[in-house]
């Protein structure tokens, strides 16, 4: 088959990769329906992860069972489902607490920018949706394998409650679905960090009352302006960077949450200044599986559309737009046909 592999710096292309197969019994095989290009994958794109070369790339995924192996239980050919990054056995006791990213067993599923992707342990990664999926639902039931999992997260791990202010630093795919997510679990008032037009309307769509273009200290000015002084009960970092980890801490008023979910890069905490904030921090590689289901049933019933983040459609062949696209931020999320 072919997909997509990353050679270096800026350079991924389309290339013949084998085809995947069941190795171990508890595998499953799926035929991609959509497939996309991560923030994430941005930072062995742009050469600020260390990377194998050549590396397969995507780890976000949606389909129709192929096959199976023969330890597999509750995952049947021609069902459609959605599995997380990680791969787990949802049995552990860390998966059983809800952080199947940490599962004792955990194997990290790459190389789904392609036709045809292996998920190990398929019975604790993969959820099955009851019917199949109607086309316009695709992108986001693919929305649900990654992104809008993790935006969840972000909005849980941020102790996000009815009546509550929210921020949400980082207008990309995870921070606009964050602020859906804010939404869904019922916040009164989210203050989106954004200044992209074209992102900031999509904030509104999704619930955001408020934005602010401003960073670092004068974001933080703005964000103490719109709350009277006080600062957000609950802040969404979804960046990675020592300054959007910064601009969260100070946004956050005392005894208030911050989650951080985007993959940090030169981030450090000053142990002495953290002390002093009587903030909560919660973060990490988003236990997507957790949250599985009962988005599913979100999407299924037509209550959110997190679909709408794809703003830009290409077959796999032409993945390397894809990247480009976002990497230039023409793009918020590419999504790509097999």
């Amino acid at each position: 088959m072919r997909g997509a592999v990353l050679y270096g710096p800026r350079d991924v292309r389309i290339d013949e990769r084998p085809d995947p197969s069941i190795i171990e019994a508890t595998d499953a095989v799926i035929r991609l329906s959509a497939t996309c290009v991560c923030g994430s994958d941005l930072w062995p794109y742009r050469g600020l992860n260390a990377a194998s070369d050549p590396a397969p790339m995507g780890h976000e995924y949606c389909g129709i069972v192929e096959e199976v192996g023969r330890g597999v239980t509750s995952i049947k050919r021609g069902q459609f489902v959605i599995g997380s990054f990680a791969a787990s056995d949802n049995t552990c006791p860390h998966c059983l607490a809800g952080y199947q990213t940490s599962c004792a067993h955990r194997q990290w599923v790459v190389g789904a920018q392609a036709p045809f992707l292996r998920v190990p342990m398929a019975d604790g990664t993969l959820v099955a949706t009851q019917d199949l999926p109607s086309a316009n639902q695709i992108p986001s039931f693919l929305a649900v394998s990654d992104v809008l999992g993790t935006g969840w997260f972000a909005a849980d791990a941020a102790n996000v409650k009815p009546g509550a202010t929210v921020v949400v630093v980082g207008d990309g795919a995870v921070g606009l679905l964050g602020v859906l997510s804010a939404k869904q679990l019922g916040a009164e008032r989210i203050i989106a960090m954004s200044r992209h037009q074209a992102r900031q309307t999509l904030a509104r769509a999704f619930g955001a009352t408020d934005i602010v273009s401003e960073r670092g200290d004068e974001g933080v000015a703005r964000i103490k302006e719109l709350t009277k002084g006080v600062g957000a009960d609950s802040v969404l970092e979804c960046v990675g960077t020592q300054e959007s980890m910064a601009q969260a801490i100070h946004a956050t008023r005392p005894g208030g949450s911050i989650s951080y979910v985007g993959v940090p890069h030169g981030v450090e905490l000053a142990g002495a200044e953290l002390f002093y904030t009587h903030v909560h921090l919660h973060g990490g590689p988003a236990p997507v599986r957790r949250y599985l289901p009962e988005l599913i049933q979100l999407v299924q019933s037509g209550t959110i559309n997190p679909g709408k983040v794809f703003d830009l459609e290409l077959p796999l062949e032409q993945v390397a737009e894809g990247y480009r696209a976002m990497d230039e931020r023409r793009a918020i999320k590419t999504l790509l046909r097999p």
